[in-house]
């Protein structure tokens, strides 16, 4: 078996969206939304240093 097929595979990424046709109130809700997601991105971030901090101070003592 190979390790490889257990790990989770990664979303595609998506094309960058053709910013032409939106409106002004478009791009702003467009804005707020990927504000969002980086947030997340970063929260999750956040959260598997800290698991890494923890791990690694196990495994110090």
């Amino acid at each position: 078996m190979d390790l490889d097929e257990l790990d989770p595979r990664a979303p595609t990424p998506t094309a960058p969206r053709p910013l032409d046709p939106l409106s002004v109130e478009e791009l702003t809700v467009y804005i707020t939304r990927l504000e969002a997601e980086i947030i997340r991105a970063r929260q999750a971030i956040s959260a598997k240093e800290q698991v890494r901090a923890g791990a690694e101070a196990l495994f110090r003592k």
